[in-house]
């Protein structure tokens, strides 16, 4: 049963793992090489996902072919997005937080490798309005 302290305690291991990244290959990377690394993290830790997934459009009840994918898909439960940028504009909030909509999902992360320190600066964590409705 997904709960909100499924979805915390979930959340804590996926930042971890982001940060164990970011502390071995620093900043200044390209997105795709700490994306591959982060799998083998998410491996390593026998965390389920799906990478790359294709974020279903369905308008006026119809399943359009458009290819929009989220970076991660974790446990069914939590979209994650990885960036690595200067800065962070607010596009990438509104992104993460199509993504959660469309695909039914509670929370999300948006990760930012390009930076000092993951837990202080490199991290927003969203919720919406299917986490609210959560049992605790």
């Amino acid at each position: 049963m997904l709960t909100k302290k499924y979805l915390n305690d979930l959340t804590y291991e996926v930042i971890g793992a982001t940060i164990q990244v970011h502390k071995v290959l620093g900043r200044g990377l390209l997105e795709s090489v700490y994306h591959r690394c982060l799998i083998e993290e998410l491996i390593f830790r026998k965390i389920n996902f799906l990478t790359e997934m294709k974020v279903p459009i369905v308008y006026r009840n119809k399943v359009l072919d458009i290819d929009l994918r989220c970076d991660l898909f974790i446990e069914n439960s939590l979209v994650l997005e990885l960036k690595s940028v200067q800065e962070m504009p607010k596009v990438f909030d509104a992104q993460i937080l199509t993504y959660m909509k469309l695909l039914r999902c509670p929370k999300g992360i948006l990760i930012n490798f390009n930076c000092a320190n993951i837990f202080k600066e490199g991290q927003k964590t969203f919720v919406n309005e299917y986490f609210s409705i959560l049992p605790d």
